[in-house]
């Protein structure tokens, strides 16, 4: 039973849920301030600059409790001389105490939270995070926009990035921002909005919460144990599906340049042993060379030159077992034919003056699909519908997501800057859509980068986005580990990422020894697949030499006999809301070193993956939680504390436990 107390002071109240002290209100330490204030926006190629002139603030000191019992709480809190009065309304609903702020004053648009701190506290979510794990001591603006490029590794790139193209980011910027935490006290708070936020855990005694509008509620889970908060927090956000089977089958190897050198390619994999479930072929529709390199073109129309008869093409690879898979975004190329008949049919957001609002992606301008006209909903469907699932496609990387301006006019007349948040939301839930109407969801995949609240009830298959090829720290391998974690916590079951990375910049290129790390770190992940890059001839590449193809063939293998492991954690995700890729916190609470840990992670329960993710190691050290661990090359066993094995490039760092009913199978795969 789940029961709401109040305890009244001399200054305010304590709120008690399920008996734990969750909320505080006093005159001179007030639940929320309200305020009044006025947002300005700056935006280039999808990096945003978010600047605010604040108007009025009122710290609602006074409080009345106007209505009291075990499952609904209602008080009324005012500013000191009660000119601004918000009525917050806390009740029990499914097991989550519900609090919605409203007030009768229309002008009132920042909102204010605070929630009780410690300091040994640990901070966990926020959607995807690219650099810290654990946010306590970090403020963490909420607006989905690219990630960046470098995000402060190397500084110099970035400080040039930054001023060219406004292009670098910092150390928050994600695609995938949500309004959510959970703490290692057991709890969960999720705010319901798309406006602009920031949560701020700097705070001593405090986690401040800043919201751009009232929200139309904010929601807190409290549980005894770690798993059972993520768990609950999914089941509210809603979860994936099950993958299609096929996807735990090999490899999804990243293939551009048309049907001829796919088929070569292909050639190459079956000779060396490279297990292969599908193709990725993201150029289907054709190919658009910029100074960024190459790049698509955004008609949603099959190339006959680079993949004649396409059609008949899938259907042998299908013969052979083998999928094939494209692409497709929210943008129309200006060039295309897709784009005259959309524009014709006003099916395009559009700016102040009652234009096309066309926005520069890297080096070209494109038209944005409004998402809010039902017509446009419909009409990108059925192109969906006849153009990819019609010739046999398989699945498709659903890209983009974070460019609406939020100066944009709208069809619905919806705020664009209220709206910007939601819109990938709708983006994967129009692609979910397709497929419950063509009964394709069990069959069929995409995968998107950009996200908020409630993505997970849409989008089958989350990938980390276009990190950097090299080392960086804040941009390339390392940081698909902690974004993988942030994302679990929030309710993101089926994450992966590019194996090698995606942008190859300047100086910046594809190593070998980079691609075989990215590969053998993503072998133990649900989803292997693998990217050519924006510059494919100076990346290093899955065929580039024997060695290279040896170690992919080793760790697809490795991958696909890890099959039962995995699908039995994807079916525990969508039953219990556990994710697959777990922080160590999750099930060793009383460790509190785990907190600090960025790079390595539990794969469920029974494996510790530690990915190199520095060049030219022999060696790495690891973390293990106490519990009887058994080093996967080796067999040698460790008790728990930190440890350093030896990690040549084919043996990355993994651990499992030893009392894990899988380990018959953990043990086969070092014979592969």
């Amino acid at each position: 039973m789940f029961v709401l107390e109040i305890k009244e002071t001399t200054l305010g109240f304590t709120l008690l849920f399920n008996n734990y002290s969750i909320l505080h209100h006093s005159e001179n330490r007030p639940l929320c301030v309200v305020g009044i204030g006025k947002g300005k926006y700056s935006f280039d190629h999808g990096m945003f600059k978010i600047k605010e002139k604040l108007q009025a603030k009122f710290p609602l000191t006074k409080c009345v409790i106007s209505e009291k019992s075990n499952k609904k709480i209602t008080v009324e809190l005012s500013s000191k001389n009660g000119d601004v009065t918000v009525k917050i309304e806390f009740k029990e609903r499914d097991g989550l105490l519900e609090i919605s702020p409203t007030s009768t004053n229309s002008n009132l648009n920042r909102f204010w939270f605070y929630l009780p701190a410690t300091k040994e506290e640990a901070i966990y979510g926020c959607g995807e995070q690219f650099s810290e794990v654990n946010l306590r001591g970090k403020k963490i603006p909420l607006w989905c926009q690219e990630q960046g490029i470098g995000r402060g590794d190397p500084l110099w790139f970035t400080v040039l990035a930054n001023v060219f193209r406004s292009a670098g980011g910092n150390h928050y910027t994600t695609y995938y921002p949500q309004p959510t935490f959970v703490s290692s006290k057991n709890y969960f708070c999720h705010v319901a909005t798309y406006s602009y936020a920031l949560f701020n855990f700097k705070r001593k005694k405090s986690h401040e919460l800043y919201i751009w509008e009232l929200p139309e509620k904010i929601l807190i889970g409290k549980n005894t144990t770690a798993l059972e908060t993520v768990g609950q927090l999914s089941s509210y956000l809603g979860r994936q599906p099950l993958l299609p089977d096929w996807i735990f089958d090999g490899v999804i190897l990243g293939i551009q340049g048309g049907s001829e050198l796919v088929s070569e390619k292909l050639a190459l994999c079956e000779e060396h042993g490279v297990k292969v479930a599908a193709v990725w072929c993201q150029d289907w529709e054709g190919q658009r060379i910029t100074s960024f390199g190459k790049q698509l073109f955004w008609d949603w129309i099959y190339d006959p030159t680079l993949y004649p008869e396409l059609p008949t093409y899938i259907k042998q690879l299908t013969v052979k077992g083998i999928k094939f898979l494209g692409y497709i975004n929210t943008f129309l190329a200006l060039e295309g034919e897709l784009y005259k008949e959309a524009s014709a049919k006003g099916y395009l957001v559009k700016n102040q003056q009652g234009e096309e609002y066309h926005v520069e992606i890297t080096t070209f301008p494109a038209a944005i699909l409004d998402l809010t006209n039902p017509e446009t909903v419909n009409w990108i469907k059925n192109i969906i519908k006849e153009n990819m699932l019609g010739i046999g496609l398989a699945g498709w990387m659903a890209d983009f997501g974070e460019y609406l301006p939020p100066d944009a006019v709208l069809h619905s007349g919806e705020d664009a800057a209220k709206y910007h948040n939601k819109f990938p939301v709708d983006w994967a839930r129009i692609n979910r859509e397709v497929l419950e109407e063509t009964n394709t969801l069990d069959k069929v995949v995409f995968f998107t980068r950009a996200g908020y609240s409630h993505t997970s009830k849409y989008s089958p298959l989350v990938w980390a986005g276009d990190q950097l090829v090299t080392w960086s720290i804040h941009d390339g391998l390392a940081s698909v580990i902690p974004a993988g974690i942030s994302l679990g916590i929030c309710g993101i079951g089926n994450f992966h990422y590019d194996i090698g990375g995606y942008t190859a910049i300047g100086p910046f290129k594809r190593s070998k020894e980079a691609f075989m790390r990215w590969a053998e770190a993503a072998a133990f992940t649900l989803v292997m697949r693998s990217h050519e890059g924006n510059r494919p001839d100076d990346n290093w590449q899955f065929d580039a030499d024997e060695e290279t193809l040896k170690h992919l063939a080793k760790m697809s293998v490795i991958h696909v006999n890890l099959k039962p492991y995995l699908q039995q954690l994807a079916e525990q995700y969508m039953k219990k809301g556990y994710p697959p890729i777990r922080a160590c916190y999750l099930h060793y609470e009383d460790d509190e070193k785990v907190h600090a840990l960025k790079y390595q992670y539990l794969l469920g329960k029974d494996l510790l993956i530690a990915p190199v993710i520095k060049r030219n190691k022999k060696k790495w050290k690891v973390y293990l939680p106490e519990d009887p661990w058994v080093h996967l090359w080796t067999g040698k066993e460790y008790p728990g504390g930190w440890v350093t094995v030896a990690a040549p490039i084919g043996e990355p760092p993994v651990f499992y436990r030893k009392t894990s009913p899988y380990q018959e199978i953990f043990a086969s795969l070092t014979k592969y």
